[in-house]
């Protein structure tokens, strides 16, 4: 992976989103499993995930390429938030803590000071990160500038 990276990409896992710890945990290990043997990738596919309360978890983590975006890996983050967000609307919680995680990521290096962000449907066909969370992909680009 390109470090630091230049793009963002912020996806949703389309699955029922939780509000407590230990479910959330359970979600990222079966999402774990799920692309490690279906997928066959080495590892989950997204560099992070955000719950719903709020609580940031490591996928592949920072400097190491993720497998979340066909053909857009290789200079980016993928955050997933954790729910259907076709359903589900973001929590204040969950956008604070994406907003923490991109400050964090710029001072210590891993992210462009003036990066881009997208939704994953901003480069293939699909809905994702859902109709309720894309609109919030505008607030995180207003607060980078």
């Amino acid at each position: 992976m390109s470090e630091p990276a230049k793009r963002v990409i912020i996806h949703h896992t389309a699955i029922r989103s939780s509000d407590t710890a230990q479910d959330c945990i359970t979600q990222v290990g079966r999402i774990q499993k799920m692309h490690m043997e279906d997928r066959h990738f080495d590892d989950i596919g997204y560099n992070f995930l955000v719950g719903q309360n709020g609580i940031m978890y490591e996928g592949r983590g920072w400097g190491v390429m993720g497998a979340h975006s066909k053909g857009h890996n290789e200079d980016s983050v993928g955050i997933a938030f954790m729910g259907n967000f076709n359903n589900d609307i973001p929590t204040s919680e969950a956008l604070s803590a994406v907003r923490r995680l991109l400050r964090h990521g710029i001072s210590q290096g891993y992210l462009c000071s003036n990066y881009a962000i997208f939704g994953h449907r901003d480069l293939a066909s699909t809905e994702c990160p859902g109709n309720k969370l894309y609109p919030e992909i505008q607030c995180l680009r207003s607060d980078r500038d």
